[in-house]
């Protein structure tokens, strides 16, 4: 199953454009060889740390968005464990994370839509509806008591 994956690495400060380059390629094909593919690299460049990690006070910071399976995550991880130009790394699953802010957005949506039809309302925005100088009719932050007395 493909899940997406947030990797943040960073580099040392005594590599070279090049060096980072060939760590890029290194996980892309690890990612290639094990089924996976990486949607995103963004290099944000040299950044001082937030605090000194051995005898480095800066790094090169690779942030690089990937789809695959767990099996490939473990992979990039231990290798980029032994590479000795990595200072730190780190692998968050993000997919997760969109699950719950699509489930949010729906109920807020059915909620919006339950207040509107029970003011009298079309249930969705009309164009034009709530624009600046207007009061919007969907930010209520009254309690609802047809919800408290269920």
């Amino acid at each position: 199953m493909k899940r997406k994956y947030e990797l943040v690495y960073i580099v040392s400060p005594d590599a070279t454009d090049a060096q980072i380059a060939d760590l890029h390629s290194q996980v892309e094909a690890i990612a290639q060889r094990l089924g996976g593919q990486i949607d995103k690299t963004d290099n944000w460049g040299r950044r001082k740390l937030a605090y000194e990690i051995g005898p480095h006070k800066e790094g090169t910071y690779v942030l690089e968005l990937i789809e695959g399976g767990g099996d490939l995550m473990k992979e990039i991880d231990r290798r980029l464990k032994v590479t000795d130009l990595i200072i730190r790394h780190l692998v968050v699953r993000v997919d997760a994370e969109q699950t719950v802010i699509e489930r949010t957005r729906g109920k807020r949506t059915e909620n919006m839509r339950r207040r509107r039809i029970a003011r009298g309302l079309p249930p969705d925005r009309q164009p034009g509806e709530g624009q600046r100088g207007e009061v919007d009719d969907d930010r209520d932050d009254r309690f609802d008591l047809a919800e408290v007395e269920r």
